[in-house]
């Protein structure tokens, strides 16, 4: 029988821990494949063409039900009005997030955006990250999403999110450059917030484009006795399948979304109840397969 990943109804598990409580939080991170709302323009223009389907709507909403995370890292969301719109179905399907970020970033239809449960108290995220090629000045095409996220007295959260250059040929540019210099740029952002607290609870989310051996997320990871080390999260499927994207002009499966945390994080992440989204929708809803990992948190 198909297994699927469901929380429990609760939205909040409580344990008992050594005379401490703990709740269970639950950040998922979903390339939602372009997610446009009627609104949505192209060069100033009206461009409801773009607009993602109903029914690929309504399969992300049933993506999103069975995982029900507390907080959502997206990618490839469309302008502000997308967001909202996104906003307002979940909390029809009664999952409500009253607290959002939205990047502008360099390119004018797929954006990073986050949706959460809980207060956002600090935002540092950037629009405009700028890096050279072949002597020109270019721009990191989606930003770098970063905020903080209270989930406790005494707990937050630091999440960065990303979505690197896609693997598409394009003919200005090598593809694989440019991730390479966006990944470079990424990583200069996480190495400045970890200097300033090597124990942050730092927790990086998003579609990197590229499969682990390659540059990019070695960049990221770091070197294994670098103090900044991130650390992979090795998700998978209930069958045990890491793959997170399916390419259909190749017909290949690829593992290129990621959860990468600090070391301060570490210990709070309950691998067992982290994974790959199993829903039977995913194809219906996007190209990639949302993924998630859960944190214990201990509360005095």
């Amino acid at each position: 029988m198909k297994r699927h990943f469901f929380r429990v109804p609760a939205l909040v598990l409580f344990l008992c821990v050594g005379g401490l409580w703990a709740g269970e939080i639950v950040v998922a991170s979903y390339n939602v494949k372009n997610y446009q709302g009627p609104s949505h323009t192209v060069g100033g223009k009206p461009a409801p063409e773009a607009a993602k389907p109903e029914e690929e709507i309504a399969a992300v909403l049933e993506v999103l039900r069975e995982i029900a995370p507390d907080i959502l890292g997206l990618v490839e969301m469309g302008d502000e009005s997308a967001l909202e719109d996104l906003q307002l179905r979940l909390r029809a399907a009664g999952l409500d997030y009253p607290h959002r970020e939205w990047v502008r970033g360099a390119d004018e239809e797929r954006h990073l955006a986050l949706l959460s449960r809980h207060p956002i108290i600090a935002r540092n995220s950037k629009d405009d990250v700028s890096f050279e090629m072949n002597g020109v000045r270019m721009r990191v095409g989606r930003g770098i999403l970063d905020v903080t996220v209270r989930l406790g007295e005494g707990y937050s959260l630091r999440l960065v999110g990303a979505h690197l250059k896609s693997r598409r040929e394009i003919p200005e540019f090598d593809q694989a450059t440019m991730r390479a210099k966006e990944s470079r740029c990424l990583r200069e952002h996480l190495n400045d917030i970890l200097r300033t607290d090597p124990s942050e609870r730092l927790l990086l989310f998003g579609d990197l484009n590229d499969t682990k051996n390659e540059y990019p997320i070695k960049e990221l990871m770091g070197h294994p006795k670098d103090p900044f080390r991130l650390r992979e999260l090795p998700l998978a499927d209930c069958r045990g399948e890491r793959w997170t994207h399916y390419w259909a002009a190749a017909d290949t499966y690829a593992r290129i979304d990621y959860l990468l945390v600090s070391r301060g994080l570490w210990p709070d992440i309950n691998i067992q109840r982290s994974g790959i989204s199993d829903s039977k929708s995913w194809n219906k809803a996007s190209d990639h397969r949302a993924i998630f990992t859960t944190l214990t948190i201990p509360k005095s």
